[in-house]
């Protein structure tokens, strides 16, 4: 695919959400782990960056997003 192709994917309208909150917190993960010294923090950045990966990865799956959310909708309600 190549670097350039794959960032100008990762800014469209469906992955920008998750491309944004994925890259905020990989910065704050390392400024909580690095500069703040909180553990915690760090663990909590640590998960939301990897939800937010896989909420992006599922984007690249046909309608993979609307199964997730139609499931996480039946689980909760």
């Amino acid at each position: 695919m190549g670097p350039f192709k794959q960032l100008k994917k990762m800014f469209e309208s469906t992955r920008l959400l998750a491309t944004i909150i994925m890259l905020v917190c990989f910065v704050l993960t390392l400024c909580a782990a690095l500069w703040w010294h909180k553990k915690g923090l760090a663990l909590l950045f640590c998960i939301l960056q990897f939800l937010s990966m896989t909420w992006y990865s599922l984007s690249y799956i046909p309608y993979a997003r609307d199964a997730v959310m139609k499931c996480c909708s039946s689980l909760l309600g």
